[in-house]
């Protein structure tokens, strides 16, 4: 199938909480995960789940082995497909940050998240992933793992005086930047 229409904030789908996936290393599971690489890559997306693409698995792909222009000056995060995943907080400390959605696109919102995270899955073969991550990995996990639940990052915001359109926001981010 290929690259996949991206939801957009406001499609009731986007609202829907995700079942766990029970089958591993199928070829419809394959083509799944394909199909969201497929979809992140064309958007310039750091990260997508399932349910952006209309499906209600919990099944979300994030990070690249080269740095994200959506994201400058940010670490790369390594490439990984996170099934059923449980995210779990190290520690009390939280920060705030930028973020963009390819489902909310054209915007940025200032977000609270957990700075230092667990997050325990399984890959596409179901063989178990168990990692603790802080920075902007945390958030890109936090953030993509949300999505699950039904919920975009607005939802998580505080302080609405923080949100609005990228190119006003981020002038110098590169035109095709967007979200």
């Amino acid at each position: 199938m290929g690259i996949q229409s991206i939801l957009k904030m406001g499609d009731p789908r986007l609202l829907r909480v995700s079942r766990p996936v029970t089958a591993f290393g199928t070829k419809d599971l394959r083509a799944l995960v394909a199909d969201m690489q497929d979809s992140m890559l064309a958007a310039r997306g750091a990260g997508l789940a399932a349910p952006q693409i209309g499906v209600d698995l919990q099944v979300v792909i994030f990070g690249s082995n080269e740095s994200n222009p959506r994201y400058p000056g940010r670490p790369v995060v390594p490439p990984t497909v996170l099934i059923n995943p449980v995210v779990t907080p190290l520690d009390a400390e939280q920060e705030s940050d930028w973020e963009g959605c390819l489902s909310v696109p054209g915007l940025r919102g200032w977000v609270p998240r957990w700075q230092r995270v667990r997050y325990q899955g399984v890959d596409i073969e179901g063989e178990p992933i168990d990692r603790s991550v802080e920075g902007f990995h945390a958030r890109v996990v936090q953030h993509e793992c949300d999505h699950l639940a039904g919920m975009l990052y607005p939802m998580r915001m505080v302080d609405f005086s923080q949100f609005g359109f990228t190119e006003v926001l981020f002038p110098d981010l590169a035109p095709d930047a967007d979200d």
